[in-house]
C-alpha cells in the first residue's frame, strides 16, 4: 500500500509538472516591450536583399538604409552603392537592432526604412502659401530625433495653419509610421521637405523673403517680436537645441518666458506656443 501511495504521489507531481509544461507552451512569455511596439505600430521597414532592391528601383522615398556592421560585402555591395548614388544615408547597425526591426523575417543583413509619404521641396511649401493667398508660416526642425516629438510638432504645425515643415536628411527622425501615429493624421495635410543642410535651407527661405527665428533660451520674448511677416520658426533637437550655425544664420532668437522651476518646454509644447502666436499675428496683425 505504501508503494502504491508513493507511485500515486509521483504520478500527481509528474502530472503537475506536465501541466506546467503544457501551460508554458500555450502561453509563451511576451516579447520585450520595444519589439511589441514595433510589431504593433509598424516600423516602415523593408526587409531583406530582394525587397530592398525592388524598393530602390521603385523610386519610393527611403529615409535610410540599415546594414549590419561588417557586412558590406558580396550581394550587399551593389545595394549599398545604389543607395549612396541616390543620396540615401547608409548606417551600419548592430545585428541585434536589425533582428528587433525584422521580427521573424530574415533580414540578410539589410533593412531599408521607407518614408510614409512623398517629400516635397522648399519651393513647393512657398507655393502652397502663395496658392492660399497667405504669408508663409513654416517650421524648421533642426535635428528632432524622437519620432513622437516630431509627430506632435507636425500636429501643432498643421493645427496652426503652417504651410510646411522642413527636416534634415541625416541625424533626425524621418516620416516613419510612429511619426504618422503621433501626428494623429495631421501628416496627411502638411507638406514636408527633406533637405541635406538646414543652414542652407535657412538661407533659401531668407532669399524668398521669409524671416527666420530660432527658438532658444536667452532670446527676445516672443510676444514682443513681429511675427506678422512671412515667418519660419526653427526648433532644435531634444538635447542640443538649435545648432550654433543655424542660430547665427537666423534673423533672430525668440524665447518663451518660464516662471516655474523647469528651464525649458518639450519641443512640441514650444512649437504650439510660438506657432499660435505667429498665426494670430499673421491673421490679425501684431
Amino acid at each position: 500500500m505504501q508503494n502504491n501511495n508513493k507511485r500515486y504521489e509521483n504520478k500527481k507531481r509528474g502530472d503537475r509538472a506536465e501541466g506546467r509544461d503544457r501551460r508554458t507552451e500555450r502561453r509563451p512569455l511576451p516579447p520585450p516591450a520595444a519589439a511589441r511596439e514595433e510589431n504593433t505600430v509598424g516600423n516602415g521597414a523593408v526587409i531583406g536583399r530582394n525587397a530592398v532592391r525592388e524598393l530602390l528601383r521603385s523610386g519610393r522615398p527611403v529615409d535610410k538604409l540599415l546594414v549590419q556592421s561588417g557586412e558590406r560585402e558580396g550581394a550587399l555591395v551593389p545595394l549599398v552603392g545604389e543607395a549612396i548614388a541616390k543620396g540615401i544615408p547608409v548606417v551600419e547597425t548592430e545585428r541585434r537592432k536589425l533582428d528587433l526591426l525584422a521580427g521573424s523575417v530574415p533580414h540578410q543583413g539589410i533593412i531599408a526604412l521607407a518614408a510614409e509619404k512623398e517629400y516635397c521641396t522648399i519651393e513647393d511649401i512657398l507655393n502652397i502659401a502663395a496658392e492660399r493667398g497667405e504669408k508663409p508660416l513654416i517650421v524648421v526642425a533642426d535635428g528632432i530625433a524622437d519620432p513622437y516629438n516630431l509627430g506632435a510638432v507636425i500636429r501643432c504645425a498643421e493645427g496652426c495653419g503652417a504651410h510646411g515643415l522642413i527636416i534634415p536628411k541625416r541625424h533626425a527622425a524621418g516620416l516613419s509610421p510612429v511619426v504618422t501615429k503621433a501626428s494623429a493624421g495631421a501628416i496627411e495635410h502638411l507638406a514636408v521637405a527633406k533637405v541635406v543642410n538646414i543652414a542652407a535651407a535657412v538661407e533659401t527661405l531668407q532669399k524668398a523673403g521669409v524671416w527666420v527665428y530660432a527658438a532658444e533660451a536667452g532670446g527676445q520674448d516672443f510676444r514682443t517680436v513681429d511675427l506678422s511677416a512671412p515667418t519660419a520658426i526653427v526648433l532644435g533637437s531634444e538635447g542640443e537645441g538649435v545648432s550654433e550655425l543655424v542660430r547665427k544664420k537666423s534673423d533672430g532668437v525668440v524665447s518663451i518666458p518660464l516662471y516655474g522651476h523647469v528651464n525649458s518646454f518639450n519641443v512640441s509644447c514650444a512649437a504650439a506656443v510660438l506657432l499660435c502666436e505667429a498665426a494670430r499675428q499673421q491673421r490679425n496683425g501684431k
